[in-house]
């Protein structure tokens, strides 16, 4: 098995082997990954934190030994707690790197990609696992984010990725795709049930569940839809403020955090 590390800001993960091809995930710095299969320009990979798969550009990642890669995965996580800042390298060059981004090795501003690649960073530090409180805080930094479909940062994300990463940025791990979030957690049978913190899950005609958003005070919810927004909630689901309509329908809540 070979292994990967992105040493780039933000790597679109692709469907097939094409530039153009649909972007299904980002890949942003600092994340690790298996190359299950590497053709002449492409690698399909597997990420380490949720095991979704894609195509990545050859030229947009860095190779990592097996032991290098197995040793960042037993390390502590860090990630960067700022909307966007920078780490530099030994020759003091500089990388652009987003809210969200893996930081391996952390130690005293410190971190390496590779053993060859030392870098530095200044910024806010996130690593503790932290309250459903905490979360909603680092939701709220999304507000307005534009919606992406694969994206999972404050320039561009998905309803998914916007759970997951106010989610991981607090301790907590959920899978990529809504539906797949939705097969976590406890099932709570109604809103009253749910605290602030809390997914609401929502589905289409067929019962495919394709949206999921996180649960605020007095029936609101903050999720994807356009933008990171704040709609109200209700038993039949998202009530959009703007067009004062149903944009969504309930399908489950689900408790991830006691």
């Amino acid at each position: 098995m070979l292994y990967g590390i992105c040493n780039l800001s933000i790597v679109p993960l692709r469907s097939t082997t094409s530039d153009i091809s649909e972007m299904v995930n980002q890949v942003l710095f600092g994340e690790t990954f298996e190359v299950v299969e590497k053709e002449k320009e492409w690698s399909k990979i597997r990420l380490t934190f949720d095991n979704s798969e894609g195509f990545i550009d050859n030229k947009q990642y860095t190779n990592i030994t097996e032991n290098f890669f197995s040793k960042l995965k037993s390390k502590k996580q860090y990630f960067s707690g700022e909307i966007i800042d920078f780490v530099t390298n030994d020759k003091n060059e500089l990388t652009t790197i987003p809210l969200g981004s893996n930081l391996p090795f952390y130690n005293n501003c410190k971190l390496q990609i590779t053993p060859e690649k030392n870098y530095c960073y200044e910024g806010i530090v996130l690593s503790e696992q932290k309250s459903k409180k905490e979360i909603l805080q680092i939701a709220f930094t999304y507000l307005n984010t534009p919606f992406l479909w694969g994206g999972k940062t404050p320039f561009g994300i998905d309803c998914s990725g916007f759970t997951q990463m106010a989610y991981k940025l607090c301790g907590h791990h959920l899978l990529r795709d809504a539906k797949q979030q939705a097969t976590q957690g406890k099932v709570l049978s109604f809103i009253e049930e749910s605290e602030p913190g809390d997914l609401a899950f929502f589905d289409n005609e067929e019962g495919e569940i394709i949206h999921v958003g996180i649960i605020l005070n007095d029936y609101h919810i903050i999720h994807c839809h356009g933008k990171v927004r704040i709609d109200t909630l209700d038993h039949s689901g998202i009530f959009n403020r703007d067009t004062q309509k149903h944009t969504h329908r309930l399908r489950i809540i689900k408790r991830l955090i006691d």
